[in-house]
């Protein structure tokens, strides 16, 4: 049996993922699952799948966990020094879904036991992505996309040399707001943001791909994963959300990954790998398709993009800085203290103004030295956010 782990089992790529395991459970032993606010969920996950321990990141949420799980043989624990416990215990397959900047450590404390890391936490790739991908190296673990653009890259570059490849095309759907007049884009609601056209995802992840900044990120991610140029990575808007990404070869030749916008597609790759295995996916049937469609993402509609690229070009902690604000807003966006405009302007103006002290692109990258930039970019972004209410 394999040793597995869910790192965010509660979100919505963790709940995807024990959909898969649950399936086969004589396959998998569940060492451990960790979770924030949703308890009854975690409670219930922990005891079907008798992992070993189950973690809640929020201490005021133990007693809660430890009454629920009671007689059932699971441990209960909480707080980011038992997340990082749990992110130590051996197994040969750790899901690192934790939403935000908080999952880089976990993964990095995942890799040190030579694990295979399916890497659905886009922060630990945009703060300090030359960090985990050296660590990976160094240790001999193997960290594999479960983002749906990122894996399908890798499956395009499958028998692939690296080197023959010109560019890489990263669709996006648009979100929300991709038919959305301009002028009415600073007064949309949280609730019209929440609504992805295709995608059944949390709020925030939503929300970013309303923004486009979730496509930013992945941009910054896929650099990062494949050691590829800024100037070879494109993004181009798929409304249907059924190719996932696009490979363009040195011989003019693009190969394309198509597949239903469902990511328990992409996890079950990662989760067979290197094999490949029955995923209860839909199977796409073309003719009722009829077409796909594809255009151009308008700067003005997604600036986020363009930060993006400043971010690719200028490297170091860039990211962790972009990262840092970009959560910041889209904070005081939910809480009404910003529209949804705002939350570009104000990453786009933290950014500029760390840009401008020195050492940040030729910075160290260092679990230290990234959540060090994430502080002060946070504590920035706050100033610029009171600015705006004011």
């Amino acid at each position: 049996m394999r040793r597995v782990s869910i790192l965010g089992a509660t979100g919505s790529i963790g709940q995807s993922t024990i959909d898969l395991i649950a399936r086969i459970p004589d396959e998998y032993d569940v060492v451990a699952l960790t979770g924030s606010q949703n308890i009854p969920q975690l409670i219930k996950d922990a005891i079907a799948l008798h992992a070993e321990i189950a973690v809640t990141s929020d201490p005021s949420k133990l007693d809660e966990l430890r009454d629920g799980l009671a007689g059932s043989g699971v441990e209960a624990a909480a707080g980011d020094i038992a997340l990082i416990e749990a992110a130590a215990r051996p197994a040969d397959w750790v899901m690192s879904a934790i939403v935000g900047a908080a999952g880089l450590a976990p993964g990095l404390e995942a890799l040190k036991q030579g694990t295979t890391l399916a890497l659905a936490n886009k922060e630990s790739l945009v703060t300090a992505g030359p960090l985990l991908m050296s660590e990976a190296k160094r240790l001999g673990a193997t960290v594999l996309p479960v983002d749906s653009e990122h894996s399908a890259v890798f499956q395009a570059l499958i028998g692939e040399d690296i080197s023959a490849v010109e560019r890489i095309v990263i669709t996006a759907s648009g979100g929300a707001f991709r038919d959305h007049p301009l002028d009415a884009l600073d007064r949309v609601s949280v609730a019209e943001a929440s609504n992805h056209p295709n995608w059944d995802m949390g709020q925030r992840i939503t929300i970013d791909s309303s923004s486009m900044f979730n496509k930013a990120m992945e941009l910054i991610e896929t650099k990062e994963f494949f050691g590829v140029r800024a100037d070879q990575i494109e993004t181009i808007i798929h409304p249907e959300s059924l190719i996932h990404a696009l490979v363009g070869f040195n011989d003019g030749a693009l190969m394309a990954h198509v597949g239903p916008p469902d990511m328990r597609h992409a996890i079950g790759f990662a989760l067979n790998w290197p094999d490949r295995k029955h995923v209860p996916v839909e199977r796409l049937d073309l003719a009722a398709i009829g077409q796909l469609n594809f255009r151009a993402p308008e700067a003005a509609r997604y600036p986020a993009l363009a930060i993006a690229q400043k971010v690719m070009e200028e490297g170091g902690l860039t990211g962790a800085v972009f990262n840092a604000a970009k959560e910041q807003a889209l904070d005081a966006f939910l809480a009404g203290d910003c529209g949804f405009t705002d939350m570009a302007r104000v990453v786009d103006r933290v950014v500029d103004v760390m840009l401008s002290r020195e050492g940040l692109q030729n910075a160290t990258i260092t679990l230290d030295s990234v959540n060090q930039a994430d502080s002060m970019a946070r504590a920035l972004a706050v100033e610029e956010i009171a600015k705006i209410e004011s």
